[in-house]
């Protein structure tokens, strides 16, 4: 089977499925989802890719995208490819430090923002990027700096490309188009250092659809997705290509923070997420078990036990449940499992991939327990995302899933994890030295994860990068303890300490609510945020709980003090990659006081 190059992919698609909705964003002045059609997202890539060519745009030029998801990322991105040009998107929130390097990293002349952050930060940013000439803006309602003659509006620039003048270039120039072509440029933020630009060819996404569809039978183009995560993160773009690949009915989330309004209003069959999405759904169900009581509360555990006795002891296996589990599972299909997916927006589910970070087993287990088929898997933009992934039915709770058809993978020293095949990125942008240093002889790419395979499952251990080493000579795996204690309802966050130190520690992000309900119901009186996480009594209710937690761990990995912290990690200082991911490098930095206090004698 040939597979559409991106450059037609629209096309191809309008053709097929003419006014059926392709797309749909929220229209927040409205307060209602706007439709739009396959014919219309394809007259709008052609004019984006006409309008292109009028601005000057060159093959193989790249091309920025600065903004949150919204239907004209898209446009842009088709339009581009349909010039064989590239591009580059940034995430929403990066800092004009970030954009500044990698529109000098990356030679960008057209940048197209958001929103006015997005604006505000681009133009800043302008002075000190040599090559920079126009800012594209999305967003009618950004106010432009009264010092710019340069910027103009998507409308301003969509109107240049309606008459479709450079028709017949961009037809030439998509003819010339390989799959060798350089598709995108994504820059990995990273824990550590500067920003990598991971190079993606139009041969990594044809290799993309073509092994989902092996792997994904049941996806079609009767599902709606809702487009979650930011389009710079390779799980996005690369699900995103693939559901237009499919004929998937695609609505954009614009701002993450309001998933839970907008997955009640669409609800989806599918949506791929972090775990992040799911641990805040398990906290909620514990804290709603917590706060009931009666035959309410027996129900609702009686309706997880069963559910996991049904799904994950039988079911997961290949087996038939006794009748007396079938019967009860029917009736808690009805009513616990149903309500519970309602109050999500999630009822008409077909499954929901997940990846991007460690999950504890028992999350995954809920999950299944409860009827929810969460695929979850192992990938890196360096990969064009999945690896592997587990399916409804004949996964292992604790493996990363099987591996990918067509995904080499092999175990190298130190357990490493290798990967080689069409997925995988060619290498860095303009960096050949760390190209060379992460990508061996043989083509086989080095992950910098630890783990080992069980026939054609995979099985994560660690990040050999993250390992700590205490000045005991002990090796820690922080991510392990810090999945595991992240599943209680009073954690939000959690930052294990230990390289070079004597023993294990942790920094905690509490549930705020969570702790002033607590104190509320034992009369503890406290003046702050600060001086209540300092109370004897709250720091004894996470000692027992962390205690509890973390049994099942070697007395050398275990966490013996930790400091509770007023403020959450977060991108501005610095905290957090723009994936959520913690820099514990900054955090040592940020933190060193409260650090330092927890391994004074």
């Amino acid at each position: 089977m040939t597979y559409d190059h991106l450059a037609v992919l629209v096309y191809r698609r309008a053709q097929k499925y003419g006014n059926k909705i392709a797309l749909k964003y929220r229209d927040y002045k409205k307060a209602q989802w706007i439709p739009i059609t396959w014919n219309e997202f394809s007259a709008a890539v052609k004019k984006v890719a006409n309008a292109l060519v009028e601005l000057g745009v060159k093959e193989e030029e790249n091309i920025a995208i600065f903004s949150q998801n919204k239907p004209e990322t898209l446009y842009v991105d088709f339009g581009a490819f349909a010039n064989r040009a590239v591009t580059v998107p940034l995430y929403a929130t990066s800092s004009s430090v970030q954009v500044q390097y990698i529109v000098n990293d990356a030679e960008i002349r057209y940048i197209f923002v958001g929103e006015q952050y997005q604006y505000d930060v681009a133009f800043t940013t302008m002075s000190q990027c040599e090559t920079l000439e126009k800012i594209i803006i999305f967003d009618s309602s950004v106010v432009r700096d009264p010092r710019d003659t340069t910027s103009v509006y998507f409308e301003e620039f969509l109107q240049s490309g309606e008459a479709f003048q450079h028709q017949e270039l961009v037809d030439e120039r998509t003819r010339r188009c390989s799959e060798n072509d350089l598709s995108n440029i994504l820059y990995t933020s990273g824990t550590t250092g500067e920003p990598k630009g991971v190079m993606l060819h139009h041969y990594n996404f044809l290799e993309v659809f073509r092994i989902h569809d092996i792997r994904l039978v049941d996806m079609s183009d009767k599902d709606v997705s809702m487009c979650f995560l930011p389009l710079v993160h390779v799980f996005e773009k690369a699900w995103t290509y693939l559901c237009i690949h499919k004929g998937v009915q695609n609505c954009i989330n614009l701002r993450p923070q309001d998933i839970q309004m907008t997955i009640k209003e669409i609800r989806p069959t599918l949506m791929c997420s972090v775990p992040r999405f799911w641990e805040k759904v398990y906290d909620g169900v514990q804290e709603k078990i917590a706060e009931t009581k009666g035959i309410t509360r027996k129900l609702m555990l009686d309706a997880i036990r069963v559910g996991k006795i049904h799904n994950v002891d039988y079911l997961r296996v290949g087996k038939t449940p006794p009748l007396s589990i079938r019967m009860k599972y029917k009736f808690y299909e009805k009513t616990v499992y149903s309500l519970l997916k309602k109050t999500i927006g999630i009822e008409n589910g077909n499954f929901f991939p997940v990846a991007g970070a460690v999950m504890s087993n028992e999350i995954i287990e809920f999950i299944h327990s409860v009827g929810i088929d969460m695929l979850f898997g192992y990938g890196l933009t360096e990969s064009s995302a999945t690896v592997s992934c587990t399916w409804k039915t004949g996964y292992t709770i604790g493996s990363i899933g099987d591996v990918m058809p067509g995904v080499e993978v092999k175990i190298g020293e130190n357990n490493e994890i290798l990967l080689r095949g069409r997925t995988i990125t060619s290498g860095y942008y303009k960096k050949k030295e760390v190209t060379a240093a992460t990508i061996d002889e043989e083509g086989w790419f080095h992950t910098g994860d630890a783990g080992y395979l069980k026939g054609n499952e995979l099985y994560m251990t660690d990040r050999i990068k993250d390992l700590f080493k205490t000045s005991n000579g002990k090796y820690i795996a922080p991510q392990a303890l810090e999945t595991k204690l992240v599943v209680d309802r009073y954690i939000d966050q959690i930052a294990i300490i230990a390289d070079e130190r004597k023993f294990v520690s942790a920094l905690i992000v509490p549930v705020y609510g969570l702790v002033k309900e607590y104190a509320d119901r034992e009369n503890i009186k406290y003046s702050s945020m600060e001086d209540l996480l300092e109370h004897p009594r709250i720091m004894d209710l996470f000692r027992e709980r962390i205690e509890t937690l973390q049994q099942q761990f070697a007395h050398y990995e275990k966490a013996k003090r930790f400091t509770l912290l007023p403020n959450a990690f977060s991108m501005e200082r610095g905290e957090l990659t723009n994936t959520l991911k913690v820099k514990r490098n900054v955090l040592a930095k940020n933190y060193k006081r409260e650090i330092d206090l927890m391994y004074e004698e």
